[in-house]
């Protein structure tokens, strides 16, 4: 089980104009006990920039800049930069955001080495149209979902519609030397691998569109993603795989609802999906994410660790920002649980692992050796006994340790 901890809102819309009508969808940036946080801000008739503000520990405000550190400066951004999401990898943050003209969102990135002043590089996501997307679709084995965004967006923005990207962010480090780039094209989460930047080019993408049902990385699944899934926070890396929480939009008759949710993807191949919570990690339930200008949004979209919890900024109901926490190592396990809980290799592998800490706590590290078995087959297994409340995991100084008594 799965404890969400609601520590309440943290920024509220201002009076200051480039932020009274609201604020939402935070990147945070960590350095020790200080997070920076940038931070979509919107004013009235829907223009938005980037805010900015830092904390001193998890929750508390100790500036915020009452100028936008980032604005629209060309055509394809005039209506707004919206979304942030910074990552650094050797020695440059990268802010990928939404570059939104009014009519088309697309993905651009900056870049920054000390995170104040920060250099636009432009468009990255292809400049083309959803009706040409949809003949290269045609080659690839995509589900009907895909084709149903296609039909949706001609049919009720217009027919030359770009096709529309959202929610992407790289890796904080690289594989076999190329940077890793998670992304949205409805209704799923892709990646792409690249060596630089320049590669993007519309032959890049046009090629990459005609495999693109092999690079799915996270599939809307289960009820609550009935409609879509995106990427949410920038992924962390810990000692069991690359951890992802993501957004997850469920249709009703009663409207849309955005949940958060979370992934673990392996750590050397983060195309694999090792476990996705079948149900949502936490979903609109107070009054602030409930009623906002849109309402019952949750929107995850930068992380921190402070010892023992993961806090999880998040846009509440597209008006203001809030914060929840949950234990890293319940998230975890709920994870590696729900990964191969029905293979019966990980149930014969449960019960030599449960034999084993009978005798006496144990750690992983010393299971491998025992059972001379993978360590993600043993995390897999230790996840399955700890769901059924038959052992107890413990950190100790990074390593998990495991015994059947308290």
């Amino acid at each position: 089980m799965i404890n969400v901890y609601r520590e309440g809102i943290i920024l509220e819309p201002t009076k200051l104009k480039f932020e009274n009508q609201a604020v939402l969808n935070p990147a945070v940036v960590q350095h020790g006990n200080t997070l920076h946080l940038f931070y979509r801000a919107v004013r009235e008739g829907n223009y938005s920039t980037i805010g900015y503000c830092q904390l001193n520990g998890p929750l508390e405000v100790v500036e915020r800049v009452k100028n936008p550190v980032l604005v629209p400066e060309f055509g394809y951004e005039k209506q707004g930069i919206e979304d942030p999401r910074v990552v650094f990898l050797d020695g440059t943050y990268y802010m990928f955001y939404t570059a939104y003209d009014g009519k088309n969102a697309l993905a651009a990135y900056a870049t920054s080495i000390d995170l104040e002043t920060w250099e636009k590089k432009g468009i990255i996501t292809p400049l083309i149209s959803y009706d040409e997307a949809e003949d290269i679709f045609r080659s690839s084995k995509l589900k009907e979902r895909y084709f149903f965004f296609e039909s949706y967006y001609k049919d009720i923005v217009g027919k030359d519609v770009l096709l529309w990207e959202k929610d992407v962010f790289i890796f904080p480090r690289k594989f076999n030397n190329k940077f890793a780039l998670i992304h949205r094209i409805l209704p799923d989460i892709q990646i792409v691998y690249f060596e630089d930047f320049k590669q993007l080019t519309l032959d890049f993408w046009k090629k990459y569109l005609e495999n693109l049902s092999n690079y799915v990385v996270l599939e809307s699944t289960y009820g609550y993603e009935s409609r879509n899934i995106g990427g949410g926070a920038p992924v962390i890396e810990m000692e069991e795989g690359w951890l992802m929480i993501f957004h997850a939009v469920e249709d009703t008759n009663n409207g849309k609802i955005y949940h958060a949710s979370a992934a673990l993807l392996d750590k050397d191949d983060p195309g694999k999906v090792i476990g996705h919570l079948k149900k949502p990690l936490f979903s609109p339930t107070e009054d602030y994410e409930r009623t906002g200008d849109v309402s019952n949004v949750v929107f995850p979209s930068g992380l921190a660790v402070f010892g023992e919890k993961l806090y999880i900024y998040y846009g509440a109901a597209d008006k203001r920002i809030a914060v929840v926490s949950v234990y890293l190592n319940e998230l975890i396990q709920e994870l590696l649980a729900t990964s191969l809980e029905l293979k019966p290799e990980i149930e014969f592998l449960a019960d030599q692992v449960f034999k084993a800490a009978l005798k006496e706590e144990i750690s992983i590290a010393q299971l491998k050796q025992l059972l001379n078995q993978d360590e993600a087959l043993l995390l897999m297994a230790v996840g399955w006994l700890a769901q059924r409340n038959k052992i107890f995991v413990r950190y100790d100084r990074d390593e998990i340790k495991i015994s059947t008594e308290e």
